[in-house]
């Protein structure tokens, strides 16, 4: 036997063989097992099939969730189980702080937010009984109902689970009724849980968050102050599904009050052979609208009235079968039949399943796969005393022959009794009743009779007449929720003729359409792809909550004030979002999702910026709403302006550096004071601040053809009187990407970025998604950052200005790559030239078009404190970016100085600044000014009025183009590092030294 062994082990591939045996090794090694249902009710049946009844009940941390502990032979030996459930969806998907808060931000933020999944406060009793099982456990199986919302709850507990267990094995038991056979060929099929359907889920989550809450705050904050008589305490919900639902409602009451009803005649011929017997002919031209033609055929068969039998023909009738039962048939026949509400209807069912009674509720297909033994259900039913006998019948006569549709969802038979009883009351009685009934109707035969259809002639007119005789009424004797009636006639004889009884012309008008059944709007909704077999219910419920419609005695949908005015506003603006188009469209999307054929993060992406153009366009047509809405709801109230500009949303300046979500103008709270701003605050803190001195500030729709990522928009600014020099315009465009050296020295820009250590991580392109299950906190506010030195030029830092104090790591330590204007990666070149600053790394612009220079590490040597000449021990420095925008390091000093422990002023080498005063004539003659103390060989370029020794950010652009002339090579745009600076020399024989008034050639 060994050597059998040996001799077939060599034969196998090897590969193989080492991933079955650790395969096997693993599954060996599994003694307990954890699995997980969706709801109690169906833990609890799943536990008393596979015990046998014998499970031992315990309590976890969650009162409603139990859990059952039994033996059970699973992967070749027995196991230990235990079976527990959720309730539903174990994390909620919400948006990050601070935007959970209405207030907190512009709506359309909302479609860029970040999103995360967390466990609500009521789940986590649920959360911690999962967490402290699977500790002790080696698989886990997701026993969760098997269709979309279902997989994506069990992907909920597996990364609940795995966070405690990260080894831990998973399994996916397929099952679609809770019956022992079901059960068991689940657990003998075991397999992986599918992403691709769960990922499906996670894109409809997030696109519902999104779209569904800018639009609501939108709409419930605008119109709230609009009709605050009659809308201030409303919610005005918007839902993607929701929507077109109302819309179909809207069309159909609004197709009923266009109506014009049309006058029409016909000719109706009876004949009454004998006082029992009574037919009436159809006229074969049906009606005519005409008047005057009608009523000369007519007078025509008055004339000559005699009827002739031109033909009757005899033929067998059939009344098919009802197809077998799919979640929307089953929503509109109780709807219809029951007088239910679908939404009822889903909770029965679902209460049905658990218990064993009915298969699994919401599926798609309509045809039964061949290994389902019918006969055996049937067989179940039998012992009914109400249909027992049809069932009986259906197997004495050949057993059930069920009439198929062309549906499968490839995952869950038609819905059908699974158990038989006699237990039940009320609606969950009329409920399991109606499946029984239909099932055994499906399975039966249709109904047959004959059709006799006699024609007759007068006038050369043709008028016809039909009857019906039932001759076995098969599937009608259990269904009692079709009729089928018979008809009697009289017996007519070809080629003979009778006089009529009575020839009249009769005047009728056209009816109007009737309103929507739930049953109607079941139909329009699958037939228009709005929601699923499972959302159809609960979309109808929301519009009714949302009193958008109401119900009339006759159940049928009435469109109230706030739907009819909200669908006409919009469909006002050019968009019709009650129109079914977008929501089909993702419908389908979302199918490929499920199956492998679309990308989740494409998909995603592209709704959402798909919605969000709509959003943008609706706000800005936010005034055909209220005209809309104030035909119903009374006159709108006029908005403040401000209120209207907190509404509006701002348009993109340009991308950000950073995460290239869009950055925009913004006002600062409690003040007209502007900034630039990244739409993914708090994640990115990327920000331009404007000076006091800039009254206004608009984006201007010309686009510089410089910076990149492209577009970047130039700004129209309106700087305060006496702010500039005399020779500069008060009003001017500009743009702020880095290109514009002008702009760059005018304005004492201070810039702030937020970088790897605000965040831990770059914000993402696109929607800002982030579902992992993390802890609920609150994003700290954005820090404020020293703005960069006036003298810092666009292109480079000059030699004259040494770098700051503050010690910080460079950014290749942190982790961010440098980034040039352009938005691109800069390259790290080596200075090659002899020169002090020969081996230094620098970062410079991989094309060459923004001209960027950063130094990658700080000079060698620098000044030590105290005004010592020697060196001191070398910190490790930031990297020294341009002042283009999008380069600037989190943290840096200005050159301006800083306080030092005395709280005197310090120049940029670190040493105390001298005081001296102006004495050239001109305006700030007798004023003094801090500089550095240093021989003028040697200065660091440090300058500072000592009457303005302020805060950053607050120096008059004035002094600020005067600190550029003093400090001279800032101005540079050379692309070369800096060189050592020259002594002067004479003017004559150019020899250092001494000047021409001294030199020696000179005199």
């Amino acid at each position: 036997m060994n050597v059998l062994f040996r001799s077939l082990r060599v034969t196998i591939d090897s590969r193989f063989y080492r991933q079955v045996s650790v395969s096997m090794i693993r599954r060996t090694q599994i003694k307990k097992v954890l699995c997980v249902a969706e709801k109690n009710d169906a833990a609890k049946g799943i536990a008393e099939i596979m015990s046998n009844g014998s499970s031992r009940r315990r309590e976890g941390y969650s009162v409603y969730n139990k859990i059952y502990e039994y033996e059970y032979h699973l992967f070749g030996q027995n196991v230990t189980v235990s079976m527990t459930s959720v309730s539903g969806h174990l994390l909620s998907l919400e948006f990050k702080a601070p935007f959970q808060k209405w207030h907190s931000c512009n709506p359309v933020l909302l479609f860029d937010a970040e999103v995360e999944k967390y466990c609500p406060e009521n789940f986590t009793p649920i959360k911690r009984t999962l967490e402290r099982e699977v500790r002790q456990c080696q698989a886990l199986v997701i026993w969760t109902d098997c269709d979309r919302e279902g997989e994506n709850i069990g992907f909920e507990v597996i990364d609940v689970c795995k966070a405690v267990k990260p080894n831990i094995q998973v399994f996916r038991a397929r099952f679609s009724e809770i019956t022992p056979n079901s059960i068991r060929r689940a657990c003998e099929t075991l397999t992986e849980p599918d992403v691709n359907v769960s990922d499906a889920v996670d894109v409809r989550q997030e696109l519902d968050l999104r779209i569904g809450a800018s639009f609501t705050r939108f709409q419930t904050l605008r119109l709230q102050k609009i009709f605050p008589e009659s809308l201030s305490d409303q919610l005005i919900s918007y839902g993607s599904c929701q929507f077109p639902t109302l819309g179909f409602v809207v069309e159909r009451f609004k197709a009923i009050q266009a109506f014009v009803p049309e006058t029409f005649f016909k000719i109706k011929v009876v004949h009454e052979p004998n006082e029992e017997e009574s037919v009436e002919f159809s006229w074969k031209r049906h009606r005519l609208f005409n008047h005057t033609a009608c009523l000369v055929l007519y007078q025509m068969c008055m004339e000559d009235p005699m009827a002739k039998v031109i033909s009757v023909t005899s033929k067998p009738k059939s009344k098919w079968r009802p197809l077998p039962l799919d979640t929307v048939e089953l929503e509109k026949l109780a709807s219809r039949k029951l007088r239910i509400s679908a939404k009822e209807t889903m909770k029965i069912a679902e209460k049905l399943y658990t218990q064993g009674f009915i298969s699994y509720p919401r599926t798609e297909t309509n045809m039964f796969p061949q290994n389902l033994n019918l006969t055996t259900l049937v067989e179940q039913q039998t012992q009914d005393n109400e249909w027992g006998n049809f069932a009986q019948r259906i197997l004495e006569s050949g057993g059930p022959t069920p009439r198929n549709g062309n549906k499968s969802d490839q995952a869950h038979p038609p819905i059908h009794p699974t158990k038989y009883t006699n237990s039940l009351q009320g609606n969950e009685k009329r409920l399991y009743e109606f499946i029984v009934r239909h099932f055994l109707a499906c399975c039966s035969k249709d109904a047959q009779g004959q059709e006799v259809t006699v024609e007759i002639e007068i006038a050369e007119e043709r008028f016809s007449a039909s009857g019906l005789t039932i001759i076995a009424r098969n599937y009608l004797e259990v269904y009692p929720y079709d009729k089928w009636y018979n008809k009697v006639i009289p017996l007519y004889t070809a080629d003979t003729t009778f006089q009529p009884t009575a020839i009249e012309m009769v005047e009728g008008q056209t009816s109007p359409p009737q309103l929507l059944t739930e049953a109607d709007l079941i139909s329009l909704m699958e037939k228009h792809g709005i929601g699923t077999d499972a959302t159809h219910a609960d979309h109808i419920e929301t519009i009714k909550s949302r009193m958008y419609v109401g119900l009339t005695a006759d159940q049928r949908f009435l469109p109230g004030e706030l739907g009819m005015g909200l669908v006409e506003g919009y469909n006002s603006m050019g968009y019709e979002m009650s129109k079914p188009d977008l929501r089909a469209e993702l419908e389908a999307d979302l199918k490929l999702v499920s199956e492998g054929r679309k990308d989740k993060a494409s998909v995603l992406s592209y709704h959402v910026a798909k919605y969000k153009a709509v959003f943008i366009e609706s706000v800005r047509k936010a005034k055909k709403l209220d005209e809309a809405l104030s035909n119903y709801l009374g006159p709108a109230q006029e908005i403040t302006e401000q209120e209207q500009g907190e509404m509006e949303i701002p348009l993109p300046v340009r991308k950000c550096p950073q995460c290239n979500r869009d950055m925009v103008l913004k006002k600062k709270k409690d003040s007209t004071r502007m900034f630039l701003s990244c739409m993914g605050y708090p994640a990115c803190k990327a920000a331009v601040w404007f000076p006091d001195t800039v009254l206004e500030v608009s984006r201007d729709e010309s686009i510089c053809p410089t910076c990149h990522p492209y577009p970047v928009h130039m700004l129209k600014l309106k700087f305060k009187r006496g702010s500039l020099p005399p020779m500069m315009p008060l009003e001017f465009v500009g743009c702020i990407g880095g290109c514009d050296e002008t702009l760059r020295e005018v304005l004492n820009l201070r810039y702030i970025r937020g970088g790897e250590a605000d965040s831990g991580s770059r914000a993402h392109n696109g929607s800002g998604s982030n579902q992992h299950h993390v802890p609920r906190t609150n994003s700290a506010p954005p820090s404020r950052v020293t703005p960069p030195a006036p003298g810092a030029n666009g292109s480079r830092p000059t030699a004259s200005l040494p770098p700051p104090r503050a010690t910080q790591p460079p950014a290749s330590a942190q982790g961010g790559a440098i980034v040039c204007n352009c938005g691109q990666d800069a390259i790290l070149l080596t200075v090659r030239k002899e020169g002090p600053n020969q081996g230094r790394q620098f970062y410079k612009c991989n094309t060459g078009d923004c001209k960027f220079f950063l130094w990658a590490d700080p000079p060698a040597e620098q000044g030590a404190p105290g005004g010592s000449r020697g060196p001191m021990t070398q910190n490790p420095q930031p990297p020294r970016p341009s002042a283009g925008f999008g380069n600037v390091p989190q943290q840096r000093q200005n050159n301006r100085g800083s306080g030092g422990d005395d709280g005197e002023t310090m120049c940029n080498c670190n040493e105390p600044a001298v005081t001296r005063t102006v004495m050239k004539d001109g305006p700030n003659k007798g004023r003094m000014f801090h500089t550095c103390g240093k021989p003028r060989d040697q200065q660091c370029g440090f300058f500072q009025w000592a009457n303005e020794n302020v805060a950053p950010g607050t120096m008059p652009v004035y002094n600020v183009l005067l600190l550029f002339r003093c400090l001279g090579s800032a101005s540079t745009t050379s692309n070369k590092p800096p060189t050592a600076k020259r002594p002067r020399t004479c003017g004559i024989c150019h020899e250092p030294g001494h000047t021409r008034v001294t030199c020696p050639q000179g005199k």
